[in-house]
C-alpha cells in the first residue's frame, strides 16, 4: 500500500473522530425545528414527513404534479406545455411547494443557512437522474451582482455545487450573467414576467465555447411560471448549447398561491 494510501485513509479517519467529537459536544438537530437526530444536515422524521416529493403523475416537460396520468399525452407533457411548450427540453423537481419546502427554501434564500443547500441538493439530485446526463455541465440560475452583495451567496448556485458534486458533473457556477436588476415577478402577469426578464440573461462570453455542443442542466430554487428558467434557456441555445434541461428544488402549483406566501419566493 502506498504512502499517499496510507494518508488518504487516516485523513478520512481522523475526519470521522472528530465530526463524532463534534457531535457529542453539540449533538445533531433537525434542519427546521432543531430536534436532536442522529445526523447533522438532515431534517429529523416529523418534518420530513409533511415534505411533499414531486412523484407520478407529473409533466415531464414542466414538473408539475397532475392528479392523473390521464392529464398527461402519450409523451408525458401537461395540456399548457403542449399548448405553450417552455423553451427548455424537459424539467424535474424535487418537493412541491408547500410549508415545509418553503420554509426549508426562505432560510436557504434569505436567512444566511447555505448548509441547506446540501440536503435540498442531495434530493434534487435524486429526483433528476434521468436528466443528469454523462458530460452535462451543471449551471445555476445567476442573480444580479447587486443582490449577491447583498445576500453574499447565490442559492441557485449552492444547490448546483450540491447536484454537481452528486452527479459528478462539472458545475459552472458563473456561467450566466444577469445583466441588469430585474423586479420582483410577484403579482406579475406571465406576459408581464417575460416582458420583464427579455434580455436580462446572458452567456458569459468565457465559456461560450465550452457550452458549445454540450447538454446543459439549469439549476434554481422554484419553478413558478418559468419566466427566469425561459431567459437563460433562450441564452444558453442562442450560445450554442445542445439542449438545456431543468432542475429545481420545488415546484409551485400555482392554485396555492394564497395559502403559503409564494410571492415571497417567486423566480426574480
Amino acid at each position: 500500500m502506498s504512502r499517499h494510501v496510507v494518508w488518504s485513509k487516516l485523513s478520512v479517519l481522523a475526519r470521522k473522530a472528530t465530526l463524532a467529537g463534534i457531535d457529542v459536544i453539540f449533538p445533531p438537530a433537525c434542519l427546521l425545528c432543531g430536534e436532536e437526530i442522529q445526523q447533522s444536515g438532515l431534517l429529523c422524521a416529523g418534518c420530513f414527513a409533511h415534505l411533499v416529493s414531486v412523484g407520478q403523475p407529473f409533466c415531464v416537460r414542466c414538473a408539475l404534479p397532475q392528479s392523473s396520468a390521464e392529464c398527461l399525452n402519450a409523451e408525458g407533457e401537461c395540456l399548457e406545455c403542449v399548448q405553450h411548450p417552455p423553451p427548455w427540453h424537459a424539467a424535474r423537481s424535487a418537493f412541491v411547494y408547500e410549508k415545509t419546502a418553503r420554509d426549508l427554501l426562505l432560510r436557504l434564500k434569505y436567512a444566511d443557512r447555505p448548509e441547506y443547500a446540501s440536503f435540498a441538493g442531495r434530493y434534487m439530485w435524486q429526483a433528476g437522474e434521468d436528466v443528469l446526463r454523462q458530460g452535462s455541465l451543471v449551471i445555476p440560475v445567476p442573480v444580479h451582482k447587486k443582490r449577491l452583495m447583498e445576500r453574499r451567496y447565490n442559492q441557485a448556485a449552492l444547490l448546483a455545487w450540491a447536484v454537481a458534486r452528486c452527479a459528478k458533473l462539472r458545475c459552472l457556477p458563473d456561467g450566466l450573467e444577469r445583466r441588469r436588476v430585474t423586479g420582483r415577478l410577484a403579482g406579475f402577469t406571465k406576459a408581464e414576467r417575460q416582458q420583464e426578464m427579455e434580455g436580462a440573461i446572458t452567456v458569459r462570453s468565457a465559456y461560450v465555447s465550452d457550452m458549445a455542443g454540450r447538454d446543459v442542466v439549469l439549476v434554481d430554487d422554484l419553478l413558478t411560471t418559468g419566466a427566469t428558467a425561459s431567459a437563460c434557456t433562450k441564452a444558453l441555445l442562442q450560445a450554442g448549447v445542445r439542449s438545456v434541461f431543468l432542475l429545481v428544488a420545488a415546484r409551485v402549483v400555482l392554485q396555492k398561491n394564497a395559502d403559503f406566501g409564494l410571492s415571497i419566493l417567486e423566480d426574480e
